[in-house]
This record gives C-alpha cells, structure tokens and sequence, in this order.
C-alpha cells in the first residue's frame, strides 16, 4: 500500500488509529487456550471487532517468536486474513530488524514479501546498508526507529553528536539513502514535544506514535505537533484496547475502545 493510498483510508474513515496485536499468551481469555491456535482466534475477534475504526495494525513479532513454530503459524494466519477480509487494511510487522545488507535483504523478503506485510519496523544503528534493502520493494516501507518512547531512549538518542541530537542526525541522514520515500518514522507518544523539531526534518513522512494510553502519551500534543495537511500520523494502542477486559465479550470491549480512540481522532481531523 502506498502512503498516498493510506491517507485516503484515513480521511475516509476518520480515522488514524493502528492497533497493536501485541498477544501474550498469558493474558488472553482462558476459553480460548482450548482452541487449536488460539492467538489467531484472539487476533480474529480483535481484527473483527475494531477494524472499523483502525486503519492499521502492528502484530509485534516477538510475541509470536516466542510462541516457536506456532506462533509463526499463527502470525500468517493473521496476516492472510487481513489480507482476504480487509484488504484496505495497512499492515506493520513491528520486528525491528537491521543487519548487514545481505541478512537485511532476507529480513526484507520475510516481511515485506513472503508475509506480504506493507511495511517492517527497521533498526538504523548499522546504517545505511542496513536499511536499503528494505527500502527496494514497491508500495513497501520501512519505518525506522528514530525518537522511542522508552525510558532509555535518552541513553543515546538525545546524545549530542558534533553539537546536534543523533536521533535528528540519523533522519537527517537517511533522507540521503536511495529509495528513502519509502521511509516512515518510529517517534514515541510520550516525546510530543520533539515533534515540531522532527517536523522541519521530515516535513511529509508518515510516522508511527506508539505510546497513547497505556505508556502515558497524550494524542492531542502527538496532533498538535506532529500532523500534518496529509495528516502523517499513524498512532498505535496496543494493551489498553486488546486487553481491555479479559472477559468472554473481550472483543466487544476492545471495539469500545477503539471507537473512543476513533472520535477522538475524528474530531482532531476535522480541524484540518
């Protein structure tokens, strides 16, 4: 999907919400541990009951690594029926991969290809080798870790490098890597404030906001600073909307949930 075609989702749903399908085993509905594979029965009844009011959603891999060959399984169960029954749907493998070129380009060819996510989360420590090969595929982006909403973000992305902050210098940088209109960009809810400065950088790339709700991030200040005409938001909920109850209306919860999060949005899109 290209951003052009995710800016019509969202103007035409109202709507900038992803959800993320960050599914600990541990935490789902009891009942459904009796279900062949019940990640993807939980990823079911959550896709089914919000995808209304999302545009996109972010499976987190490492909770399916975790789950070994199932948990793979279970990732491209979810994946194909997105792909069959909400095919306007964008897709983000939340995988933070980045390594040598050649070990990239397999990383790419899993995600973006075999999978066919739209787009993987992408690690720029190693540079530029690192990330072009996820930056090859058409209508494909890759979304690099710029500003995170971590507490340890601050251990080496506010540093100062030669006078200026190392997470301005890597979007500053990438912008120079072939194909970089395929980029997006990762800049956490709960660092609002560094918004407008990342704005004069990348003026009109889309950036992926997790950190409302559950990690203390407010979408007005994620809007107010960091939205553009396009709009060039795309913010994550997670826990506070898959894990709003743990009852056997889970389901309907998380779609209550995310129809708040949806109006919200809605009434920040409708003053533009």
């Amino acid at each position: 999907m290209s951003p052009q075609e995710l800016t019509e989702q969202i103007f035409k749903k109202k709507s900038f919400l992803c959800v993320g399908l960050d599914v600990d085993i541990d935490r789902i509905p009891t009942y459904l541990l009796s279900e062949d594979d019940p990640i993807f029965e939980f990823n079911k009844a959550i896709i089914d009951a919000t995808h209304k009011f999302c545009v996109a959603y972010k499976p987190n891999i490492a909770f399916y690594e975790a789950n070994g060959v199932e948990g793979w399984q279970a990732l491209e169960k979810t994946i194909n029926y997105l792909h069959h029954q909400y095919p306007e749907i964008y897709t983000i493998a939340d995988a933070k991969r980045g390594d040598i070129g050649n070990t990239s380009r397999m990383y790419a060819k899993t995600f973006l290809q075999d999978l066919g996510f739209d787009s993987v989360t992408v690690a720029p420590y190693m540079g530029k080798d690192s990330v072009e090969p996820f930056l090859e595929f058409k209508n494909r982006q890759a979304i690099l870790l710029a500003l995170t909403s971590n507490e340890g973000a601050f251990d080496f992305q506010t540093q100062q490098v030669n006078g200026e902050e190392l997470y301005k210098k890597v979007l500053k940088t990438s912008k120079t890597w072939k194909n970089s209109e395929n980029l997006m960009y990762v800049v956490g809810a709960t660092k609002a404030e560094f918004l407008k400065e990342i704005r004069q950088i990348i003026p009109e790339n889309f950036l992926l906001v997790p950190g409302v709700g559950a990690q203390g991030g407010k979408l007005e200040d994620v809007c107010k600073y960091g939205m553009t005409k396009n709009v060039g938001l795309l913010v994550n909920s997670s826990r506070k909307i898959i894990y709003a109850s743990e009852s056997s209306n889970f389901a309907e919860i998380a779609g209550a949930k995310a129809e708040v999060l949806q109006q919200q949005m809605a009434e920040e899109l409708s003053q533009l």
